[in-house]
């Protein structure tokens, strides 16, 4: 099972970087103006005088992701109930190296952008890991990668999306609406009632979620944390009629569609960024360098230093088969921050200056350069360790 999730993560990485470059590609194309119009497009949904109408792009970002968190929910819940969170030997390193590796990304994004004020509200963008991405690359290097460091790296990212999820609903929420917030307050005791009465079909969550997402998203908080709602009421010690919790049986029958087609779709959709006539300055742009500084450097610096400290005090051990030069290797890799990173950069930069293609830009350079050195480090310290040998 370990095995094939980490197949399923390396090619779904592999898969983020195609939908990415496509992007590009059509942003800079005479297909540009067809892909702004694409996002464009108004959809509607309406029951009577109730509708929600949405261009494509915030369908993507609102509807299609809420189901990739409800995914990043079932693993959180799996991991620390059953899985690699479980017990405070197998949690310190990572915890710790997700503590360092959110804040002091922050931090530089911060003092790159203390002067510009209305780029301060980014800060949370370089402080996310793309565990898709980092793993697809990791699946590159084949053996020379122990499985102990890419658990490591997952349970890193897992802890970092949970981090994620509670920076997105305290920082980014706005216009409350205490109405819609009662009624999503209901749909969660509903939830709580089925999992209380130990219901195990996942169809009747499902109802109840659908709901749950309507409310939300009316509510002012980002509909998206509808899903790990959802995925927390979902029971994991019960039995369905596979013989299996309902929550193993949706993550399974969710992995897929998210890794090969929602993650992907959003990447498209989120990735395009016009590089023609683009002034290299940009890159100077405290946003943009702040994102990419905070991702490349602060990354690296938070994961690995956090890292050391903690395996040098006693308050962690070293992965089994894992040397300090392959754990270095795979903090460059956690600077990999691009879906998630772009995620948070679409809600801190909402409403005031269109900051859009410096996100992009920032994300883009710091993710970059944060996988190919991260990758050639650990090629590098795997061909060490057989000269050693």
């Amino acid at each position: 099972m370990v095995k094939s999730f980490f197949k399923l993560e390396s090619a779904a990485g592999i898969l983020l970087i195609v939908a990415a470059a496509l992007a590009i590609l059509a942003d800079n194309s005479p297909l540009a103006p067809y892909y702004d119009q694409l996002l464009e497009i108004p959809l509607a949904v309406s029951i009577g005088e109730l509708g929600i109408e949405k261009p494509l792009l915030l369908w993507i970002n609102d509807g299609l992701m809420a189901i990739f968190f409800m995914l990043v929910g079932l693993e959180i819940k799996r991991e620390i109930v059953d899985g690699n969170l479980s017990s405070m030997s197998q949690l310190s390193l990572p915890a710790i190296a997700a503590l360092g590796g959110m804040a002091v990304p922050s931090l530089i994004y911060a003092w790159i952008n203390k002067d510009f004020a209305a780029g301060l509200n980014g800060w949370a963008i370089p402080a996310a890991t793309d565990i898709a991405f980092a793993l697809g690359l990791l699946g590159l290097l084949g053996n020379r990668v122990p499985i102990t460091l890419k658990i490591f790296l997952t349970a890193l990212a897992i802890i970092d999306d949970l981090g994620a999820i509670i920076i997105i609903a305290l920082f980014y929420t706005s216009n409350l609406s205490t109405l819609s917030l009662v009624l999503a307050a209901a749909a969660i005791a509903g939830l709580f009632i089925l999992n209380r009465l130990r219901v195990t079909h996942i169809a009747a969550y499902m109802i109840v979620g659908a709901f749950l997402w309507v409310f939300v998203l009316k509510s002012g908080i980002h509909a998206t944390l509808a899903g790990v709602v959802i995925a927390l009421a979902i029971p994991i010690r019960q039995k369905d009629e596979s013989g299996n919790s309902p929550l193993v049986t949706l993550e399974h029958a969710l992995h897929p569609w998210v890794a090969y087609l929602i993650l992907p779709v959003f990447a498209f959709a989120n990735a395009g960024v016009p590089l023609l006539g683009l002034d290299p300055a940009i890159l100077l742009h405290p946003v943009s360098l702040g994102i990419a500084a905070g991702l490349f450097i602060g990354k690296q610096l938070g994961v690995f230093g956090l890292s050391w400290i903690a395996i040098k005090s006693g308050l962690a051990r070293l992965p089994d088969k894992t040397s300090w030069l392959k754990l270095y290797g795979a903090s460059l890799l956690t600077g990999i921050g691009f879906t998630m990173s772009l995620f948070i950069g679409s809600l801190a930069f909402e409403t005031g200056p269109n900051l859009s293609t410096e996100l992009r830009v920032g994300v883009i350079a710091g993710s970059l350069l944060s996988a190919v050195c991260g990758y050639l480090v650990l090629a590098w310290s795997g061909e060490v360790e057989e000269k050693e040998t």
